[in-house]
């Protein structure tokens, strides 16, 4: 028996039974049948509440409201999250999200957020059978098919939540004919085409958040008009052309998100002191901006997060940034700033990260920046500042933990200073500076024990690898390529003993003259690394078999060593393994037949070694080009030329 019939007979006998004071609480023959058909689209439910969708009293039914007056379903409320008196839960429903949701005329709300296995499409006359919807709520579903037309007859919409599907195709013009429309969130979609200029007409809008999808042209000239607006998600899509100049009319915006698109041209906002006053989140960042900053960007006193990073601007930092007195974070790297930093930056009292890397700023540092008691990551890297040494001032601020001073003109031996710092350094970045002397005995004593990151790489370091570093228990990335370190490397992998699988997660020794410790590794308790480089060094001997154990492994460096004998069959059984570089060592052998198991290998250099035999046959290996294989004498087979038959007799 079909549910069409099933549920002709049910209201059959709900509506010419026998007559019993109960009647009026009879669902509405049609919201009946259109939740019934919704609910057998549904074939896993975790929560059980469709479970509990019996009678004909679907008002009493859980997640249904209905109205007093007229008895119609009013509301659907099926979100993937409930609250309990024990804790929240996340519900699943896995099934096919019906069109019958358009037989319930005067539903006002439908909530099925976060039921991330609910598939289909929005019916496309959704527009003309619900007139009373306040509240389209449907993000984190599995949604797919076009946003359709009609959608823009909901004339009473104020809610239109859909962010975290499949929803594909342009953004249909009619939209902006909701009036009422206060929320419009459709980010993280598969969403083309153009911004449509009818949203400017969306003059209740309060939120828009467009984000994570592939919308193209410009951004609509009139978007000033959206008087109420207070949040602006544009970012991390494909727009281009201009900043408008009237996004200053935004009166009452508080977030504008416009970054990682491809917007050209200058910052022309505000044009005045009293524009954008409630402004706390700025983000414009990996665009194509180019100009100068305006110095009116200092009026925007409430400004708490401002990014400009990854652009192509240039000119000085105002030294109106210093009336920002509210501003916590500002990122101005990756662009062509020059000058000096103003000293007006030491009066952001609030200021707690600082980067403006990667510019063409110039020295001294101002001495007023010693006033930045809470600033906690602080990136000078790569510009023109010859610090030639680290001022000591910096090493007394109160509350810094990230450091980054690489590519500075630092020189000479790494400061002592470092070791007392009145908060625990937790990331340190040196590297490209010019370095000298040997790694201090002392590096994880002190301000120095808590260390997460550690570079000093390309340098020129010498001695050693101090015993000390054992103690740098948190320890989780070290990068010391490109020094004149010797001896042996294996402290290194005595790192985070206290934990299962070690702290380290990103080792590079590369560029060094290493001689020993490679049977370390896998030995000792680091088995979390992903990243292993100790090419370009004179290691030597048996490639240890304990390897096996780096079970996360998806980057090994060995070339540029003098390591012989066979390949290990144990590197087979590194699953994740991405990346594979072995060239010019002293390798023996046959290539194991194990080394085809490795299914996410993308990279592959065996060349300049001592290998024979034939290629294994198969994928990954026959992916990869001669050049992989090359400087082998003795090796056959694809990609190389075909091995010649054996001849016997």
């Amino acid at each position: 028996m079909t549910i069409e019939l099933l549920w002709v007979v049910l209201i059959t006998i709900l509506t010419f039974g026998e007559a019993n004071p109960r009647l009026k609480e009879v669902c509405n023959p049609s919201d009946l049948k259109g939740l019934t058909i919704f609910k057998s689209g549904i074939h896993v439910d975790t929560s059980g509440r469709l479970a509990k969708w019996v009678g004909g009293n679907c008002c009493n039914w859980e997640g249904i409201s209905c109205e007093i007056r007229t008895g119609r379903v009013a509301e659907i409320n099926l979100s993937a999250f409930i609250s309990s008196d024990d804790s929240p839960f996340q519900a699943q429903m896995e099934g096919l999200f019906s069109s019958s949701i358009t037989l319930l005329a005067s539903l006002q709300v439908l909530d099925l957020g976060g039921l991330s296995g609910l598939s289909g499409t929005l019916p496309k006359s959704i527009g003309f059978h619900l007139p009373e919807l306040r509240r389209l709520v449907l993000y984190g579903n599995n949604l797919s098919g076009a946003i359709p037309k009609s959608i823009g007859k909901l004339s009473k919409l104020e809610v239109l939540v859909l962010h975290e599907n499949k929803f594909s195709g342009s953004l249909p013009s009619s939209l902006g004919s909701l009036k009422n429309l206060k929320r419009l969130s459709l980010y993280s979609n598969r969403l083309l085409g153009r911004m449509p200029d009818s949203f400017t007409n969306l003059t209740s809008l309060v939120y828009l958040d467009l984000h994570d999808n592939s919308l193209t042209g410009h951004i609509p000239q009139r978007i000033g008009q959206l008087q109420v607006l207070e949040e602006l998600d544009l970012s991390s899509n494909l727009l281009a052309g201009n900043l408008p100049p009237s996004l200053a009319n935004l009166t009452a915006i508080s977030v504008m998100c416009l970054d990682t698109n491809y917007l050209e041209g200058p910052i022309p906002f505000p044009s005045s002191s009293a524009q954008m006053s409630s402004l706390r989140l700025l983000r414009l960042h990996t665009n194509h901006l180019t100009g100068k900053i305006p110095p009116t960007l200092g009026d925007l006193v409430s400004l708490q997060r401002f990014s400009l990073a990854n652009n192509k601007l240039e000119g000085a930092i105002p030294s109106s940034f210093g009336n920002l007195s509210a501003l916590r974070e500002l990122y101005l790297n990756g662009n062509k700033f020059s000058g000096q930093i103003p000293k007006s930056v030491g009066q952001l009292s609030q200021l707690i990260l600082f980067n403006i890397s990667h510019n063409l700023i110039q020295g001294p540092l101002p001495s007023e920046m010693s006033s930045l008691q809470n600033i906690q990551a602080l990136d000078l890297s790569f510009n023109l500042l010859s610090l030639s040494s680290i001022p000591k001032w910096l090493a007394e601020l109160p509350s810094l933990s990230r450091i980054y001073l690489a590519g500075c003109g630092i020189q000479g031996n790494i400061p002592g200073f470092l070791r007392s710092t009145p908060s625990p350094i937790q990331e340190l970045d040196l590297s490209a500076n010019n370095l000298t002397g040997s790694i201090p005995t002392w590096l994880g004593v002190g301000s120095l024990a808590q260390l997460y990151l550690l570079n000093l790489s390309r340098n020129s370091l010498v001695s050693k690898i101090p015993d000390s570093v054992t103690n740098l228990h948190d320890l989780g990335v070290l990068d010391l390529h490109g020094n004149k370190l010797s001896g042996s490397m294996s402290r290194v992998f005595e790192i985070g003993l206290e934990f299962p699988d070690g702290s380290l997660t990103y080792l590079d020794l590369s560029e060094n003259k290493f001689s020993s410790g490679m049977g370390q590794i896998g030995v000792g308790s680091q088995r979390g690394i992903q990243l292993l480089n100790l090419s370009n060094n004179i290691l030597q001997g048996i490639f240890p078999t304990s390897i096996e154990r780096l079970k996360l492994l998806q980057s090994l460096d060995l070339s540029s060593n003098k390591l012989g004998f066979n390949l290990p069959e144990a590197l087979a059984n590194l699953s994740m393994l991405e990346t594979l570089k072995l060239e010019k060592n002293r390798f023996a052998g046959k290539i194991p037949n194990g080394f085809l198991k490795l299914r996410k290998l993308k990279q592959l250099d065996l060349s300049d070694n001592l290998l024979v035999g034939e290629i294994p046959v198969g994928k990954p290996l026959s992916d990869f080009p001669q050049s992989s294989y090359s400087g082998n004498r003795g090796l056959c087979g694809k990609p190389l030329a075909p091995c010649k038959p054996t001849r016997f007799g």
